[in-house]
């Protein structure tokens, strides 16, 4: 094989790993080499730690995939692994890679890891002779690693006042033509104001040359602190006035006082299932599904090529926006409106009913 080798056996084992188990990793590897995702991992640029022997992409790939798979999911779990596990010492060999080695080659997977996935699922799906037709979507909320000191406001206020000041320092200086009456004064003019700042005469500032460096260095600080405040406007976009490192959501399950009851940082996360296989994975700071499923079958669709004929999913992905995707992608939709359970059982009946005349 030309990626996923195993070196030759040693002559003597301390604990011979049974023939089920290695014929079990033999499969295992074959079908790695044949998804041809070395390819991917031979561009990865990763150097083992100075004084220890380079480790194999290839391989060290092969033992992170399957430490995954028997849920040792930690760096540390993973080091301990290449001492005692016999599978994990099968697959990569007489080295012994550190907690630190697999943080930086996990690390260097990320760039690289979409097409990796895509290209493994596909050799599976292959080996099975099942094909992606048919899509089951559903999502779930996770709670991000932020807290209240990461919590950010839109600073709308705060850059209006930011503006007023530098527009004052500007009389003082001399310099407020062409600013705008009211509103933000964006970052850009204040910094063409600090250009025009090093022209002016010292002697049309009370005070000398003293009180005109004072004056410039001020201006130099508001112009960092309006930078702050337009990045920050950007990330919060104009729909939102706040945000974490992630979005403020309801969990399903509230460590708090309840379900639902209390606001927590956290991601979207939707999951693409086909024939028991998690085929596509997507992660959304919406907070509703209803506008997570055509981004999710869009990044179905760059991974595969191609888009299901049918998918499946819940009344939370049931909107007029959802279904026109839908039948503009040609895929055939089995997701339930909003109102449909209850006009089903009687409970909340139809107001309007559409009557094709």
């Amino acid at each position: 094989m030309a990626y996923f080798t195993v070196s030759e056996d040693l002559l003597f084992y301390a604990c011979p790993l049974p023939l089920s188990e290695r014929k079990k990793l033999d499969a295992y590897l074959l079908l790695l080499e044949k998804s041809s995702a070395g390819k991917y991992l031979k561009q990865i640029n990763f150097d083992s730690e100075p004084g220890r022997p380079k480790i194999d992409q290839c391989r060290l790939f092969a033992a992170v995939l399957y430490c995954f798979a028997l849920g040792k999911a930690s760096l540390r779990e993973m080091e301990t692994a290449c001492f005692t596990d016999l599978r994990i010492i099968y697959l990569i060999g007489d080295v012994q890679p550190s907690a630190a080695s697999f943080s930086r080659f996990v690390t260097s997977l990320i760039p690289n890891m979409p097409a990796i996935f895509a290209t493994i699922m596909k050799r599976i799906f292959s080996e099975c002779g099942k094909d992606m037709d048919t899509l089951y979507l559903d999502g779930s909320k996770f709670e991000a690693n932020a807290n209240k000191y990461k919590f950010v406001w839109k600073p709308t206020t705060l850059h209006l006042r930011l503006s007023e000041k530098v527009a004052n320092l500007l009389k003082l200086m001399h310099l407020e033509e062409g600013l705008p009456n009211e509103g933000v004064i964006p970052a850009k003019t204040i910094m063409k104001k600090i250009e025009d700042a090093e022209k002016i005469s010292s002697t049309l500032i009370g005070g000398g040359e003293k009180a005109l460096l004072k004056m410039k260095s001020q201006l130099s600080q508001y112009l960092i602190k309006s930078i702050e405040y337009e990045e920050k406007k950007a990330i919060c976009g104009e729909s939102r006035n706040s945000y974490y490192d992630a979005t403020a959501m309801c969990l399903k399950e509230d460590y708090y006082s309840g379900l639902g009851s209390q606001m927590h940082a956290a991601y979207n996360t939707q999951i693409l299932v086909s024939n028991g296989f998690i085929v596509t994975y997507y992660v959304s700071q919406d907070r509703t599904d209803a506008r997570t499923l055509a981004p999710t079958l869009d990044q179905f669709f760059q991974w595969y090529g191609i888009y299901p004929k049918r998918v499946c999913a819940d009344a939370g992905y049931g909107s007029v926006n959802n279904y026109e995707y839908c039948e503009q992608k040609g895929i055939q939709a089995f997701i339930k409106y909003t109102a449909w359970n209850g006009e089903k059982t009687g409970r909340n009946p139809a107001t309007y009913e559409y009557i094709d005349t």
